[in-house]
C-alpha cells in the first residue's frame, strides 16, 4: 500500500466512492496540510502532525472552482452522483461551513439538481447552531461514532479535546431525529503498545444499542480500505461485518455494509 497522504487541491475528482457512487469532492481544509479534531489511528491523510498547518482556503474562491468543474462536466455530459464535503480533515471546521453549504446546494440545483449533497463529518462541531442548520439541508448528513465507549474512541479516532464523550455524541445525534446517517469504522489490530479491538461481542453490542437510541436513516458499516498511519492495523472481513450488521437489520434499520 502507498502511504498515506493528504489532498493537493480543494476541488477533488470526480471519484469513484465505495459508499457513495461517482461523487467530486469538495475540500474545505489546506490544500497543502490537515486540520482536523480527530486525529484517527486509520486516517487516509495520516495523522495531523505529518502534516504542517495553513489557513483555512478562501470560501468564495472554493464555490468559484465547484461552479467552474460542474459547468465543465454538464457540458461533457458527465455523469455525477454526489457532492461530497471532504478532505484533509473535518470539513465543519471551516468558519464559513454554513455559507459554502448554501452555495453548493445552489449550484448543485443549477448544474445537476439530481445529484444529492453529502458531508463526512466526525461530529465534534455538531452541536453547533450553525453547523447543526447546515447539516440538516444535506441530503446525505454523514456522522461519525467508532465505538459505544469513551475509552474505544480515544484510541481509536484520538480527539483533540478532552472532555469528548460517547454520550454528548449520541445526545447530538438524536437530535437531527432522524435525518443523518451514522458511519462507522470496524477494525482490530495494535496502536502505540496497546490493542485495538472494536468488534469484540460487548464493544459490538454496546454499539447496536446506540444505534437503535440514534435511529439514523441510514447507518454505514465499514472497514478498512486504504493506507492507514497505524501500520498495525487488520481489515474487518466482509462476512464478520455483515453479522455485526445483521441484527440491526433484521429489525428494520437500513444499514450499508461496504
Amino acid at each position: 500500500m502507498n502511504r498515506p497522504d493528504i489532498f493537493n487541491t480543494n476541488i477533488l475528482g470526480p471519484l469513484h466512492s465505495r459508499r457513495l457512487g461517482i461523487s467530486l469532492g469538495v475540500n474545505l481544509l489546506p490544500a497543502d496540510g490537515k486540520v482536523c479534531s480527530f486525529n484517527c489511528i486509520y486516517c487516509e491523510c495520516g495523522y495531523n502532525e505529518d502534516h504542517r498547518r495553513s489557513h483555512f482556503p478562501d470560501a468564495k474562491a472554493i464555490v468559484a472552482a465547484l461552479e467552474q468543474k460542474l459547468q465543465a462536466m454538464q457540458a461533457g455530459g458527465e455523469k455525477l452522483d454526489v457532492i461530497t464535503f471532504a478532505g484533509n480533515g473535518e470539513p465543519t471546521l471551516h468558519p464559513e461551513f454554513p455559507w459554502v453549504v448554501d452555495e453548493t446546494i445552489r449550484l448543485r440545483d443549477l448544474y445537476y439538481p439530481n445529484v444529492k449533497v453529502s458531508v463526512l463529518s466526525n461530529a465534534t462541531r455538531m452541536n453547533d447552531p450553525a453547523v447543526h442548520a447546515a447539516l440538516l439541508k444535506i441530503d446525505n448528513n454523514i456522522l461519525k461514532i467508532d465505538g459505544a465507549f469513551d475509552e474505544t474512541v480515544r484510541n481509536i479516532d484520538q480527539p483533540a479535546d478532552s472532555r469528548y464523550n460517547v454520550r454528548a455524541v449520541v445526545d447530538g445525534m438524536k437530535a437531527f431525529k432522524g435525518r443523518l446517517i451514522v458511519q462507522s469504522m470496524f477494525l482490530r489490530g495494535e496502536h502505540n503498545g496497546h490493542r485495538v479491538d472494536n468488534t469484540t461481542p460487548g464493544e459490538v453490542e454496546a454499539w447496536r444499542d446506540l444505534m437503535r437510541e440514534i435511529r439514523p436513516h441510514e447507518i454505514q458499516v465499514y472497514s478498512l480500505d486504504r493506507p492507514t498511519p497505524e501500520k498495525n492495523l487488520t481489515k474487518v472481513p466482509r462476512e464478520e461485518l455483515d453479522a455485526i450488521a445483521a441484527p440491526l437489520i433484521a429489525e428494520g434499520f437500513e444499514v450499508q455494509v461496504v
